[in-house]
Formats: structure tokens, C-alpha cells, sequence
């Protein structure tokens, strides 16, 4: 079904044309035809399946149909960065049109945030802790709201922002309707969607907890003193054009990152140390391809959309399994093909086989001929999983085989 099917207003359908779309992904098939009609959306799909342009477009093209009164659409995410790729979305698709948004997140001077929301954009794409502080004192630019967006709403869950969107919600006392869009559905956001969401269409593309398909997965056991070794060396022997590597703290982040530089690769950085600023470039650098390699913590890099990503390679084995799940989304995006490698020292293998149950398959386990699995290493806390206890409250906090050929890396 091509896109021209949804019967999207011209002018939207030309810049859907001029930005390369042609086949709606499953989730826009199922999401776009009744959000045209206004229905409320309960929308689960992994990572990189399209979900933006799912709730993007049908929106753009009922505003287009009605009297411009303020700010009547809400888009709220959970990090800074997938609220700008969203913001991006929604010009990137109204670009012909007279429809307008603006971007307001923390970590920014709130003085212009607050004029623009001012000027009544048509859409506000915003993280819920800065919305919430303009919203107390101009509550008044809310009135005409009537459409909300929660997009990644498992992970506002998981970064503790469940309480400053229900207090959001309250606040939007014309809401006629709400999509929920998520990567996964755990029992609160379930509850969460039962008080929000008014008979909604339902949409389910996979298994809630799968990961997405032509994503090849392998473990890497390995001494926990050996990681950043292990690592260095996969880097170093193996063809990898774009990686993503993932930590479990900043600093184990910004450690990782100066080693990987020493190397020879170009790295950046993405974790709440950065400032604003050092993030967006990052993000742009890695983007472009100006770095070969992401070094990110979990938080940092939810619901991001760069669709070069080759390699997803986790420094530790994720306490909760939707975490994985998260992470190895980053690749494999619209469709294409990605890798997803794990280090696991002996004393995360509980940890990995509960994700191995939630994902409903058993990673292959890789030894490398050529790695030194006996040498003397430096202790690395930063890089090791905490101590195992009982799983953390989440309000609260393939082919097996050899990887992709033995290249040596691309580095600039």
C-alpha cells in the first residue's frame, strides 16, 4: 500500500515524497488510518519500525482541516534527543504548509522556550519536567489543546517521569485525543493507557518483549577485568562502520570513550555529563558520520533514530530485559540489518538468561581464537554489572558464529 493511499492532504503528501517515503512500515499501516479519524491509539512496535511518521502525519493533517486556535497538539518523550529528532519530523512533514512547532526541553534557557510558546505553535514537542514547570504559569496556552502524544512511554516510565505526565495530562482539560506509543508494555504503562485512552485502536506489530527482525545477536563471555580489552579488540579486528556502545554509568562512558580514541577511532559521547550542547553535536557528528563510534549510557540514547547504525555492542548485561531490547533497537532500523553483541562476565549469566526467556531465544556464545582470555587486566568496576539482587522496580530506576568478517576498522 502505498502512501498515497491514507489520502493525506497534498501538501503533506509532497514533502512525504521529497523525504524518500514510498511503503508505510506496519505500524503506520495500522496507526495512520484510524488516528486520520481521531480515534486513540495504544501503538507497541520495536525501535526503528516508523512510529514518528505514525502519529506525525495523521496529526499535520487533521490540523490542516481545522481553525488554527493556539497550541492544540502535545508531543511529550522522555529524553531531550528524541524530542528533537520528533520537533524535526514534524518540520521535515509540514514544510509546505503554514503549520508550525517549537522544541522545549531542559537543559536550556527557558526565557526563549516561553516566548515561543507565546507565539501559539500549532504542535509543542517537549520532555515532561520542563513542560510541566512552563505549564504552571501559562496554563491559559493549553486550552485549545486537544490532541496528546506520549511517544516511548515505557521509557518515561523507567526515568521516573509517570508522575509529571499525569500531572500534564490533568492539565490538558480538552483532550479529545491520545496516542501512546511504545517499544514495550509493561503493566504500569498498560494501567496507565487504561485511564488515558478512550476505546483505542490497538496496534501490536512483534512479540511486546521481541527484538527486531535482522538483528543478529551473540554474547561474548569474558572476564569482567577484561571487558575494555575485549572490547579494544573487536574494534580493532573486526569491520564495524558505525557502533553504538553502551555502558551502564557516564563515567564508565567517558572512560571508554578516551581509550577508543587512543585507538585511532573517532568517538563521541552521549550521557548526562555533556552539556546540551556537547550532546546535539554528537548527535549531528555521529549522524553525518563524522564518528565512527557512540559511546552512550542507557538514559542518553532512548528512542534515537540513526539509521547507519551497524553494531550495538553493551559493555554489561541490563538488570531488566526491555533495557536489551532498547538498546539493540538502535540498529536494524527500517527494516535493515544490524548486529548486536553482548559482554558478559561469569557473574551476569543469570541476568543474560532472563533475557534470553523474555526474547524468547538463547544468544550464541563467541570465544575469539585470537583473544588472549588469560592476560592480566586492570580492575574495572565502571564496566562490571552491580551486585545481583532482586530485579529493580521499574518506576525506580541469530547467527552465531564469528562477527562481520576480520577487516580491519574503518577509522578517520
Amino acid at each position: 500500500m502505498p502512501f498515497q493511499a491514507f489520502g493525506l492532504h497534498p501538501l503533506l503528501q509532497r514533502a512525504v515524497k521529497e523525504l524518500g517515503y514510498t511503503e508505510p512500515t506496519p505500524v503506520q499501516a495500522g496507526a495512520i488510518p484510524p488516528a486520520l479519524l481521531g480515534r486513540d491509539i495504544l501503538a507497541t512496535a520495536q525501535t526503528g519500525t516508523g512510529k514518528t511518521a505514525a502519529f506525525v502525519l495523521p496529526i499535520l493533517h487533521r490540523l490542516m482541516a481545522q481553525p488554527k486556535k493556539g497550541i492544540r497538539v502535545v508531543v511529550i518523550s522522555p529524553t531531550r534527543e528524541l524530542a528533537a529528532q520528533i520537533e524535526d519530523a514534524c518540520r521535515g512533514f509540514a514544510k509546505h504548509t503554514d503549520l508550525t512547532s517549537t522544541l522545549i526541553v531542559g537543559g536550556r534557557p527557558i526565557g526563549p522556550q516561553e516566548r515561543a510558546l507565546k507565539s501559539a505553535p500549532d504542535v509543542v514537542v517537549a520532555t515532561p519536567g520542563r513542560l510541566l514547570d512552563l505549564m504552571k504559569q501559562n496554563a491559559n496556552l493549553f486550552f485549545g489543546t486537544t490532541v496528546l502524544v506520549l511517544d516511548e512511554a515505557d521509557s518515561m516510565l523507567d526515568m521516573g517521569f509517570l508522575p509529571d505526565v499525569k500531572r500534564i495530562v490533568a492539565k490538558l482539560t480538552g483532550r479529545k485525543q491520545t496516542l501512546l506509543f511504545s517499544a514495550t508494555m509493561p503493566p504500569t504503562i498498560a494501567k496507565l493507557a487504561g485511564e488515558l485512552l478512550r476505546k483505542p485502536e490497538t496496534i501490536q506489530i512483534g512479540r511486546r518483549t521481541a527484538t527486531a527482525v535482522g538483528i543478529t545477536q551473540a554474547a561474548y563471555p569474558v572476564p569482567a577485568n577484561l571487558k575494555m580489552a575485549l572490547l579494544r579488540h573487536l574494534l580493532r579486528h573486526t569491520e564495524m562502520p558505525s557502533i553504538l556502545v553502551f555502558t551502564r554509568t557516564k563515567h564508565a562512558a567517558k572512560k571508554l570513550a578516551k581509550q577508543v580514541a587512543i585507538d585511532g577511532f573517532t568517538v563521541a559521547e552521549l550521557h548526562s555529563n555533556r552539556s546540551p550542547a556537547q550532546r546535539t553535536s554528537a548527535m549531528a557528528g555521529f549522524k553525518r558520520g563524522d564518528c565512527q563510534v557512540m559511546v552512550a549510557t542507557n538514559i542518553a540514547a532512548r528512542g534515537l533514530d540513526v539509521a547507519h547504525v551497524t553494531h550495538v555492542i553493551s559493555t554489561d548485561v541490563p538488570d531488566v530485559p526491555e533495557d536489551y531490547v532498547h538498546r539493540i533497537g538502535r540498529t536494524g532500523r527500517a527494516g535493515a540489518s544490524g548486529d548486536a553483541f553482548i559482554l558478559v562476565s561469569p557473574d551476569e549469566e543469570d541476568s543474560l538468561a532472563r533475557i534470553e526467556r523474555q526474547v524468547g531465544q538463547r544468544l550464541p556464545r563467541i570465544t575469539l581464537p585470537d583473544f588472549d582470555y588469560k592476560q592480566a587486566g586492570p580492575a574495572m568496576p565502571t564496566m562490571t554489572a552491580a551486585p545481583r539482587g532482586p530485579r529493580p522496580a521499574r518506576a525506580s530506576q541469530a547467527r552465531g558464529g564469528s562477527s562481520r568478517g576480520n577487516k580491519p576498522p574503518r577509522r578517520r
